[in-house]
């Protein structure tokens, strides 16, 4: 998947001012790597993470393209749904796959913590005790009949054990549609630091002198 790639063990790099390191290397040429480790038989697949619909549109787009992404991994959940990126994904026989599928874990290096916890809202808690489930099962479960695979992180093998029974249920039309009106908007991955140096505008443009997919990468988060 062609996600975030940093040299070591360091994921935010930086400089000896502090401010974070960037690569120059232009996405389509990390698209083409992509397609020689499938054409070498080293992967079955190959798909993106945090990329909006103008970043796949440039894969979808650049000439000799032998591959195009089977998946997009973005945030994404009650209130994050993702919706037009999920129409084009499905548009182009992309699988969109969603991270942070239950909120994020409150990871202060990440998020914002004054953010509202997505467990603990009444709508999903309203639904889930209607169908003697956990607010977890009725966000997994709106995702998958959405058609969005969804990664679910847990330690503790009581809710390991929780997360496969959401193959056991199914929401009606009408617990559907409430979901999909919950309007909240909220992005818990926050990544304001990436786009300090440049607008968005800017490195749209390519007037940052940039043409590395890094900093395109993590404005997808952000649009």
């Amino acid at each position: 998947m062609c996600h975030y790639a940093w040299p070591g063990s360091d994921a935010l790099p930086r400089d000896e001012n502090g401010k974070l390191i960037f690569d120059d290397v232009d996405l389509c040429q990390t698209w083409e790597a992509m397609e020689s480790c499938k054409d070498a038989g080293l992967v079955k697949s190959i798909g993106v993470s945090n990329f909006n619909q103008r970043l796949l549109e440039k894969i979808l787009n650049k000439p000799g393209l032998k591959y195009k992404p089977v998946i997009n991994q973005v945030e994404c959940h009650p209130y994050l749904k993702q919706a037009k990126l999920l129409s084009f994904c499905k548009s182009k026989d992309i699988v969109l796959e969603a991270f942070s599928a239950l909120g994020s874990q409150r990871d202060k290096a990440w998020m914002d913590t004054s953010t509202p916890v997505l467990r603990d809202d009444p709508v999903l808690a309203d639904i889930a005790k209607k169908h003697r489930r956990s607010t977890a099962l009725i966000a997994l479960r709106y995702q998958l009949q959405r058609g969005i695979v969804v990664l679910a992180k847990s330690f503790t093998t009581k809710h390991i054990k929780e997360n496969l029974q959401v193959f056991d249920f199914q929401l009606p039309e009408v617990d559907m549609k409430t979901l999909n009106d919950l309007r909240r908007n909220v992005r818990y991955m926050k990544l304001k630091e990436m786009t300090k140096t440049f607008s968005l505008e800017e490195v749209f443009a390519g007037s940052t002198g940039w043409k590395t997919w890094e900093i395109q990468d993590a404005v997808a988060v952000l649009v």
